[in-house]
């Protein structure tokens, strides 16, 4: 400071120029405090701008939230069917080849036929058989009742001669002997009356109580007829059919000449005219939701397309209810686990959307149209 007083002292050196270089060193010395100023004060005004709009946002999400149900948890369902049949038999025909698309009807593959036709011809004859044994049953018990008839006449003709002989018998009028034979022929008589009577008691039995039914409406003959459709219902089986309109796969799994059992799946037969998506939101998603909601469904396969399509059903069940071993809190250390709800989403397919396959990852976002308020804080 010394130094620069006396250069600005020196003679010679108008005054005006001093003054002006005091006042540049003094803007020198007040321009870095007023930054320091300034910069604190920015950088105040931007924490509380940060702040406000942290705020802002945090509000604005929350308010604009709880309308949209969104799962990632999602797939691609659809009914299908392993095809089999109730029937053992020899593979003699597949009909059908990978991928082909089937109607409700068409014949798949067919089994051997000779077993069961065999079955049917023997089922037939058994049928005429019985028919023949019943129609034979009728005619012995007819002929049993005759029996009957003309043994109780004898049997009342030998009472009249052992009464006869048991009064003449005390006058001696005929022997002893005479009189035991009339005795012993009415008894024997009598017996063959029982006999001949439970005979036709028993042919009655196998006639179902009545000789005088016609022989098919009889328990046997209907029981012969059910073996003969159940031997016709067999081969019929045989020839196995598509139950619904679909697309076969997995074809290949059956070979002619191969054995399959009965219950035996074949291959695989998928309906590809009713597709949904199947979905396990958590259950604090489905305050609002309610089945007939719009739903958008976006599917992994086909980045960008977009289906529509409307929530069908919320499962009156969570997972956990069908679980093969359940969760057990009897023990006394339970944990709130949040659930999982089935949900099925229904696609409205159009005709420029592309081809959709079972068991294809999805993401689901179901508006719930609901609105949230300020005064639901409060």
């Amino acid at each position: 400071m010394a130094d620069v007083t006396t250069a600005d002292a020196a003679p010679g050196r108008p005054a005006a120029a001093r003054t002006a270089t005091a006042g540049r060193q003094g803007e020198t010395t007040a321009s870095p405090l007023r930054q320091r100023a300034f910069r604190l004060k920015l950088r105040y005004g931007l924490f509380a701008l940060g702040a406000v709009v942290l705020v802002a946002g945090s509000l604005g999400y929350w308010l604009t939230g709880g309308r949209y149900v969104v799962s990632s948890d999602s797939y691609v369902a659809a009914n299908v069917l392993n095809v089999s049949t109730d029937v053992s038999g020899l593979v003699s025909q597949v009909l059908v080849h990978e991928g082909e698309h089937v109607t409700a009807g068409q014949v798949l593959f067919r089994l051997d036929p000779t077993q069961f036709q065999l079955a049917i011809a023997q089922a037939q004859a058994n049928l005429a058989q019985t028919g023949l044994d019943l129609a034979a049953l009728q005619a012995d018990y007819r002929r049993s009742e005759s029996q009957v008839t003309a043994l109780a006449a004898q049997v009342d003709a030998d009472r009249a001669t052992f009464e006869r002989y048991a009064a003449l018998v005390k006058t001696h009028a005929v022997t002893r002997q005479q009189y035991d034979d009339a005795k012993f022929k009415l008894a024997a008589d009598q017996a063959a009356v029982g006999a001949g009577r439970a005979q036709a008691q028993s042919a009655l039995a196998r006639l179902g109580g009545s000789a005088d039914r016609a022989v098919t409406a009889m328990p046997a003959y209907k029981l012969a007829a059910a073996r003969l459709a159940e031997a016709e219902r067999e081969y019929r089986h045989s020839i196995v059919r598509a139950p619904f309109t679909g697309v076969v796969t997995l074809v290949s799994k059956l070979q002619p000449g191969q054995f399959l059992a009965a219950g035996s799946a074949a291959f695989g037969l998928v309906d590809t005219r009713d597709m949904w998506i199947a979905t396990q939101p958590k259950e604090t998603a489905l305050t609002y939701a309610r089945p007939g909601d719009p739903a958008t469904v976006t599917v992994d396969a086909y980045p960008g397309h977009v289906w529509h399509g409307t929530l069908q059903s919320i499962a009156p069940a969570t997972d956990q209810q069908f679980a093969i071993l359940p969760a057990q809190n009897s023990s006394g250390n339970w944990v709130k686990v949040v659930q999982r709800v089935p949900l099925r989403v229904e696609i409205h397919e159009g005709p420029k959307d592309p081809p959709l396959s079972a068991g294809m990852s999805a993401e689901v976002s179901i508006d719930t149209h609901h609105v949230r308020h300020l005064s639901d804080l409060f």
